[in-house]
């Protein structure tokens, strides 16, 4: 079922998680395990997040080095398949420009279309870690508004192949990603919003956004949307802070803000078993007034940690 079916038929407000593939060489039951404990919980629909290969120069027996590729976490496809196989739950593949030309997101999409996979979230991508800037693959998108455009054709039995006639039509529904507190990259929030308002007039059905600590960031950005003519569902993605690394990691890689208060609570804890209860009391803080402003869906990066996550949960439920 697409995403915006399961909003468009619930009485109350869903709930959906994201999660890694496991590390190269790791079992699927690791996904199981972290996925196991959440169940009780009903998701609506569980996110899979994809990771482009990166480069590393590895060093050669005679001492010269070499250029190697390596994608550390593979798997996003198959694990979304096993998902659904194994919980009869929506499975939604993350899907990014980099690392990808238009053929190949053009079989990918062929392959979760074959699957039964029929939602996909739909992303620039980040640079690899090794480079300032994004660049696209030769023959890839260079912006997901791009991407869109793409799958939206594909929607319309419209393929890379001019020549082929009566290609199927799929049917994705396309949720994309939003920046309550903009994109590192935009120069401001009203331009952020106005590449956000081109993806959704392009076809995208859904947003959901990156994570946030402070509610009314998100309120502010709804509003913003709405009044830019934005009116699909807008999902909130949050996470629990679960360490006091996470203080100066978290803006410093998502570009986000910390309250003061939470950052304050934080700082009083002696280890992080403390950090984690005052991240899940912030998160079940948090969800709870998400749930009153009437959101559509509570989105759990569970990011390793699904432990905090159940406990919240069990909580706000």
């Amino acid at each position: 079922m697409h995403v915006t079916e399961h909003i468009k038929r619930a009485q109350k407000t869903l709930i959906s998680f994201e999660i890694l593939p496991p590390l190269k060489g790791k079992s699927i039951e690791s996904i199981y395990q972290h996925l196991d404990p959440l169940m009780e919980f009903k998701p609506a629909y569980i996110n899979v997040t994809y990771h482009r290969s990166e480069f590393m120069f590895k060093k050669k027996p005679d001492g010269s080095f070499e250029k190697v590729e390596i994608r550390k976490r593979p798997g996003t496809v198959g694990i979304c398949a096993a998902i659904m196989n194994h919980y009869q739950v929506d499975a939604v593949p993350h899907l990014i420009c980099g690392g990808f030309t238009r053929e190949e997101t053009e079989n990918a999409l062929i392959d979760l279309n074959f699957l039964g996979i029929d939602n996909v979230l739909l992303l620039r991508g980040d640079p690899p870690k090794n480079e300032a800037y994004f660049e696209p693959e030769p023959g890839g998108h260079r912006y997901a508004v791009e991407l869109i455009e793409q799958v939206v054709n594909m929607n319309h039995g419209i393929y890379l192949e001019e020549d082929l006639i009566d290609g199927v039509k799929t049917n994705f529904c396309i949720g994309v990603a939003g920046y309550p507190e903009k994109h590192y990259e935009a120069p401001n929030l009203e331009t952020d919003l106005c590449y956000l308002k081109q993806k959704i007039d392009k076809g995208a059905h859904y947003i959901v956004t990156q994570m946030f600590f402070d509610n009314q960031k998100y309120y502010d950005f709804v509003k913003r949307c709405r009044e830019k003519g934005i009116d699909v569902p807008i999902i909130p993605g949050l996470k629990p802070i679960t360490s006091r690394k996470q203080l100066s990691m978290l803006p410093r890689v998502f570009h986000v803000d910390i309250p003061q208060e939470l950052a304050s609570e934080v700082m009083k804890c002696k280890n992080d078993k403390e950090v984690e209860e005052v991240g899940k009391a912030w998160l079940v803080y948090q969800s709870r007034e998400l749930i009153k402003f009437g959101v559509p869906v509570l989105h759990y990066y569970t990011l390793g940690k699904p432990e905090v996550i159940k406990k919240a949960l069990m909580e706000i439920l």
